[in-house]
């Protein structure tokens, strides 16, 4: 297997089910099955309410399914104890939002930074070496020691980007990423994930209402009620 095509993230048959044992039982995700390999660069879309967001819950390990497998850089997850897939997920995923969910009382280099310090507590030379750098890349040197109401939207976005790439995950989850941006704003932000795609081999998951953003991805896994229907 090729290093490009190294698997990141593999789901077999996977299903989740709310309430059960109640009459109210509900299956919003029936038998899904899914890979991304190192590289890859995802779109996942659907209509509202179509299971998106539970299926993301799922891969970043915030959920467990009710059953089936889920495989992260080759290690099933479902029976994982809270702390192995902390762990797992804290080394392995980073998460993009459409809040950005910035701390306020912090620097733009101490939100990036926040992921490292809740594993390893104060940041070591390295550790803000690679934040700089980061916070370079996404074109934000200049405003490493403001806070985030000193930023714009779009500024505080590539902060939050900066922070999800700082513990170099094998797998990136973005939510809505640009659905609070202007139009320019939201290309640039995309062009970031490109090149990051690109320079680290990090394998991105997008989940977007927006076709530009679909369309322009290498592949687009389609979700409605709660079944993939096309990839």
């Amino acid at each position: 297997m090729s290093e490009d095509n190294q698997e990141v993230l593999r789901l077999e048959n996977i299903k989740k089910s709310y309430n059960i044992g109640q009459a109210t039982e509900t299956e919003v995700l029936h038998g899904i099955d899914m890979r991304v390999a190192k590289s890859d660069f995802t779109a996942l879309i659907g209509p509202s309410g179509s299971g998106k967001s539970t299926l993301l819950n799922l891969i970043g390990l915030l959920d467990s399914p009710t059953s089936g497998e889920l495989f992260l850089l080759g290690k099933p997850t479902r029976e994982m104890d809270d702390a192995t897939r902390t762990a797992l997920r804290g080394n392995s995923i980073g998460f993009v939002f459409q809040f950005h969910h910035l701390i306020q009382a912090f620097t733009a280099m101490e939100n990036v930074l926040m992921p490292l310090m809740l594993a390893h507590g104060k940041p070591n030379k390295e550790s803000l070496d690679r934040g700089k750098e980061l916070l370079t890349e996404v074109g934000l040197e200049k405003f490493i020691d403001k806070k985030p109401n000193e930023l714009s939207g779009g500024q505080q976005q590539r902060v939050a980007i900066a922070r999800a790439l700082i513990t170099r995950p094998a797998l990136l989850l973005a939510d809505e990423p640009t659905g609070n941006l202007d139009t320019k704003t939201a290309a640039d932000v995309f062009a970031l994930f490109r090149r990051f795609n690109e320079k680290f081999g990090c394998a991105f998951l997008l989940v977007t209402h927006d076709p530009r953003l679909s369309d322009s991805c290498d592949q687009t896994l389609t979700l409605v009620d709660g079944m993939l229907v096309k990839q």
